[in-house]
């Protein structure tokens, strides 16, 4: 998952980038704007197969490798993704055959109409992955029935604008739309500091300087949104992310820096009432402790025995409406039960002990988390000043009046990938144990395979991708490397005749 992603952020991002290009091309006329639109979808079209290809495969890994989660899930995860082939993959490849094929086919304004049906269709596709994702996260608008043994679709509406994902989409797209600023700026600051191409480098570093700087910001507003959903529905993800095993009274202080150890934290420096902000938007309510959430999940785990053998009685009689009743009233912890079944006792014969171990295992990899999180938020709040410092060089005119900026521009591409992966194992290693939270348990959830047959599928998969990875970076440095096409440029020094019905502007530098 995490390598398919690297591909996805610059899809996100390249797609609008185009699009607002193609734009101002139609509106002006200026050949230079459709060189630039024609050389960045160069480059969005060989990141698109990389992704296309990593993508398909994970479809079947839900089969291949989570054959229980597929079972149990399958009528609530797989309808999103079923959308997202139909509606939006389908989209998006039938107009990327439009865009790259329509140039002298269409007309100005219908081109650009499928460029923008392009970029729409990424971010559709985005959409119904990350509700389906959202859903793993907050699992709303189904439910356990013990007749099919499967959970059940309810309200797909509640599916669909489930606030965990709509948090997580906006929050996503926006840092790939940061990510594919990011990527032409540092491209087109290369062009300037090898001196060529400059007519594109200066035009393409104003629309991604301007489109990051507002792209930056809705990160980190968004962000605090999806902190804000977490405190509601993944309490033991947030506490985590803040190695904060006890309950912080209001208002609760954010650790900017910390020494994890497991039970609490050395050297930590901590801003006062931040994490109060973050956590509940107030200054009034506490954020509740792992040992606290600890102790809840053993009540639940008690609970959840009590669901599992009502569920039992229903299996061996049907009508047995006494047991009906009884799990009606206690099939919200039927998933706590289920963490019982990693131990010999099973779930019936469950000892304290068992207990005690199962709910010590809802805590998450503390340490990972916490610096992630940090990660993933400083290079956040790093591309804000960043973008910043750029907008202003290219509302002054001085895009190119140091060549030290220049290579910071250029040596800050791998950042945004490195943030993006910190959000990615944040999500889904902070839901842990948890495959969808609170329903199945990860070890529950997945096929029963032994360790070779894993080892050796994913070594292929692996090594097959890095591979890929290996083409897609010697084919874009080899069109970076010869630039922007000059073919369809006659005289850049000269206004070109504007599109029929497009307006006459003077373009700026």
């Amino acid at each position: 998952a995490m390598y398919h992603f690297i591909f996805v952020p610059l899809t996100l991002g390249l797609s609008f980038l185009m699009a607002v290009m193609e734009s101002v091309y139609v509106m002006t006329g200026r050949m230079v704007w459709r060189k630039a639109t024609l050389f960045w979808a160069t480059l969005f079209a060989i990141n698109f197969a990389m992704g296309v290809a990593t993508g398909i495969v994970m479809e079947f890994q839900f089969g291949m490798n989570w054959s229980y989660y597929s079972h149990y899930v399958g009528d609530i995860f797989g309808a999103p993704l079923a959308i997202e082939g139909l509606m939006a993959f389908f989209l998006e490849a039938t107009f990327i055959g439009l865009f790259f094929f329509g140039w002298d086919r269409l007309k100005p304004v219908g081109h650009l109409a499928v460029t923008w049906l392009v970029a729409l269709g990424a971010n559709f596709s985005a959409l119904w992955i990350l509700i389906a994702n959202g859903w793993m996260q907050n699992p709303v608008g189904a439910t356990f029935n013990p007749d099919t043994m499967r959970m059940e679709l309810t309200n797909f509406t509640d599916v669909i604008f489930n606030p965990v994902a709509q948090a997580k989409f906006v929050h996503t797209v926006s840092a790939g739309y940061v990510s594919g600023a990011v990527f032409v700026l540092a491209i087109s600051a290369l062009f300037l500091l090898q001196r060529r191409h400059r007519d594109v480098a200066i035009r393409s570093m104003v629309v991604a300087a301007s489109f990051g700087l507002a792209a930056a910001l809705s990160v980190v507003v968004l962000g605090d949104e999806s902190g804000y959903e977490t405190t509601a529905h993944q309490k033991m993800k947030l506490a985590a992310m803040e190695d904060m095993y006890e309950t912080q009274q209001a208002p609760a202080s954010f650790t900017l820096f910390a020494i994890p150890t497991g039970d609490g934290q050395q050297f930590a420096v901590r801003i006062p009432w931040v994490f109060g902000l973050i956590a509940t938007r107030s200054f009034d309510q506490p954020v509740i402790g792992i040992n606290d959430l600890v102790s809840a999940a053993e009540t639940r785990i008690s609970n959840g025995i009590i669901a599992y053998k009502a569920l039992q009685q229903i299996r061996s009689n049907p009508d047995d409406q006494i047991a009906r009743t009884t799990f009606a009233q206690t099939q919200q912890d039927l998933g706590y039960a289920l963490l019982l079944k990693q131990y010999p006792d099973g779930v019936e014969n469950a000892t304290s002990d068992d207990i005690t171990k199962a709910a010590q295992s809802t805590i998450p990899d503390v340490w990972t988390l916490f610096w992630t999180f940090r990660i993933m938020v400083g290079v956040g709040f790093f591309y804000i000043a960043f973008f910043a410092f750029w907008f202003w060089k290219a509302s002054t005119r001085r895009l190119e009046s140091s060549r030290f900026w220049l290579w910071v521009a250029l040596w800050s591409l791998p950042l945004p990938w490195l943030a993006i992966e910190s959000g990615w194992l944040v999500a889904e290693l902070g839901r842990q144990p948890w495959v969808v939270e609170g329903v199945l348990p990860t070890f529950y959830a997945a096929s029963g395979l032994n360790v070779w047959d894993l080892a050796i599928s994913l070594t292929f998969y692996v090594l097959v991708y890095t591979v890929l990875l290996a083409i897609m970076v010697w084919l874009m440095v080899r069109a970076i490397r010869h630039g922007p096409s000059e073919q369809s440029v006659l005289d850049l020094n000269e206004d070109m005749p504007a599109p029929v019905g497009a307006a006459k502007l003077e373009p700026a530098e």
